[in-house]
């Protein structure tokens, strides 16, 4: 397997609600576990046929008079961020923006990108994983510190396409 499927099959597994996935090949072994509660599927009895999981009522949203001035301010920001791509990070791991702390940084706010241009390098378990734009356009913010950790589907950059 190559990092793209393996970065693929951590996506499926983080959607899918399964708790654990086990991958052996020749001289390949991978385990993937996430840190949800395990969803039980009787394989016996067909999906059509199981009875649906009880969901928690989704708590209702409480409007406070002092929090009306903040949303209102926020909506313009949101407006603003909805004309931008954000690239977010396809894994859980520390985010770096060069190669090492000598070098300088693969992007910064204005650079101009192309696709396939490295933005930065994501480690997980001892790997460099060099992350690369699927877009084309100008870096607009940088949304994550240097050496800081981030989730899997984290906002690293917003940039304004082309």
């Amino acid at each position: 397997m190559d990092i793209k499927q393996i970065q693929d099959l951590i996506r499926f597994v983080s959607k899918s609600g399964v708790n654990e996935v086990s991958i052996e090949q020749e001289n390949f072994k991978i385990t993937i576990k996430t840190n949800e509660a395990p969803t039980y599927v009787n394989a016996t009895i067909p999906a059509a046929q199981q009875a649906p999981l009880a969901a928690a009522p989704a708590p209702q949203p409480v409007s406070l008079p002092a929090a009306a001035p903040a949303a209102a301010e926020a909506a313009p920001a949101a407006v603003e961020a909805s004309n931008y791509i954000t690239v977010k990070s396809p894994m859980i791991g520390t985010f770096y923006r060069s190669s090492s702390p000598d070098k300088p940084s693969f992007v910064n706010v204005g650079d101009e990108i192309s696709a396939g241009s490295v933005l930065c390098i994501i480690e997980a378990m001892k790997l460099f994983n060099e992350i690369e734009s699927e877009v084309s356009g100008r870096i607009v913010k940088v949304l994550v510190d240097n050496a800081s950790p981030v989730e899997y589907d984290q906002p690293l950059f917003l940039v304004e396409p082309k």
